[in-house]
């Protein structure tokens, strides 16, 4: 039994030791392989937050259309107790709807480095009617 215990211990122990340190045919990192793996990653998030920023924009469009279609429906309805259910809701959707687009635009200006500790670029100055 004590034969078993120390076979079992050994093999653990050793395990670790015949791992390759580094993967067969990568260079090792030099000076400047930290800076471009951050470039790399940088990239990639940017690239990860457009596609997010297109799916979030097709999204609201789809809202948007959706609500118009509903504020159509309050002129076909002739019960009043339903007309104000109908009132109430889309008062409700369109003021998801606004708030959904406002915090579009937000995350748009932060841009993908604000969540990974990078400085956010510097709002474009907002338009005034």
């Amino acid at each position: 039994m004590k034969i078993k215990s120390f076979l079992f211990v050994l093999i653990f122990a050793l395990t670790p030791a015949m791992w390759p340190q580094d993967k067969p045919g990568q260079a090792p990192g030099g000076p400047g392989s930290g800076n471009e793996m951050r470039a790399e990653h940088r990239q990639q998030m940017m690239q990860m937050h457009k596609q997010e920023m297109e799916a979030v924009r097709a999204d609201i469009e789809k809202m948007k259309s959706s609500l118009a279609q509903m504020k159509a429906n309050l002129l076909t309805i002739k019960d009043t107790n339903e007309l104000s259910r109908w009132r109430d809701n889309v008062d409700m959707w369109e003021t998801v709807v606004t708030h959904m687009d406002r915090m579009q635009q937000n995350m748009e200006s932060m841009g993908p480095g604000i969540m990974h500790g990078a400085p956010p670029p510097t709002p474009p100055s907002e338009k005034k009617p």
